[in-house]
């Protein structure tokens, strides 16, 4: 299922660029994190998916990870540095076509996404094959997502282009969570805590709306007001719990940080 770039990605000397900062360190060592908890938690598919972080530092290079490794197997160290140009900047191999298509597109036409999680995680990617919106406002994990997503109708085949990029990035707009139909689900975030807490959640809050609508008993939906409290009480303390989050799921881990 996943593709290569056709010969467009050449390695590029990285002599030039000072990699071994402490902010670079860090997002690498919590970049690899996210890829290890995603593969504990049944989040990944194959070696099909794929997540990227800006390189602090640097506004027009991104860490990705390396085509062929399934997130288990995804380090700090052999995560790919790549230009929006299709250049591998540092790093031994190349990134799945798609995962190129996809964030540099995404990080190039939307500079305030920092970092991006695709997956084809099984219950949010369920919702996506349903007619009608994905997710639901029933539960209090739904509620905060409230007023952050999108939808992407036009399932149009594999993101082998860049204009397909281009269209992705256009449906998110200023949503945080992009439902794709028939395909799968993009989290966007300022920070990479901020993105696993997010797509960490995310499945939670469908997972839990599944199993309702499994039972074929009626749905009670959140009224606008009460969800829109809601939310608005869980953002106010969402970065700080995400950075919480994330740093308990890297102590679990060993994980350096």
């Amino acid at each position: 299922m996943a593709h290569t770039l056709s010969g467009s990605v050449r390695a590029r000397p990285a002599s030039m660029l000072n990699l071994e900062t402490e902010a670079i360190i860090t997002a690498r060592n919590e970049l690899a994190a996210c890829f290890q908890l995603a593969a504990l938690h049944g989040l990944e598919e194959g070696i099909c998916n794929h997540f990227s972080a800006m390189l602090p530092g640097h506004g027009d290079l991104f860490l990705v990870n390396p085509y062929g490794y399934a997130f288990a197997e995804v380090t700090a160290q052999n995560l790919l540095i790549c230009d929006f140009a299709g250049n591998v900047v540092d790093g031994e191999g190349q990134p799945e076509a798609t995962a190129f298509y996809i964030h540099a597109r995404l990080h190039k036409q939307l500079p305030r996404v920092k970092v991006a999680f695709h997956t084809h995680m099984p219950h949010a990617t369920a919702l996506c094959l349903l007619q009608g919106p994905p997710l639901l406002w029933l539960g209090q994990t739904a509620l905060k997502f409230y007023g952050r997503t999108a939808v992407d109708e036009n399932y149009d085949g594999l993101a082998l282009d860049e204009s397909e990029g281009d269209r992705i990035a256009s449906v998110m707009g200023d949503a945080d969570i992009l439902f794709l139909k028939n395909h799968g689900v993009i989290v966007v975030a300022r920070t990479i805590a901020e993105a696993w807490d997010d797509l960490y959640y995310l499945e939670r809050a469908a997972q839990v709306q599944l199993l309702a609508m499994a039972t074929q008993r009626e749905l009670k939906p959140v009224p606008h007001e009460i969800a829109q409290r809601a939310y608005e009480q869980m953002r106010e303390s969402d970065a700080q719990s995400a950075r919480a989050h994330l740093a308990s799921a890297m102590r679990r881990l060993a994980f350096p940080g």
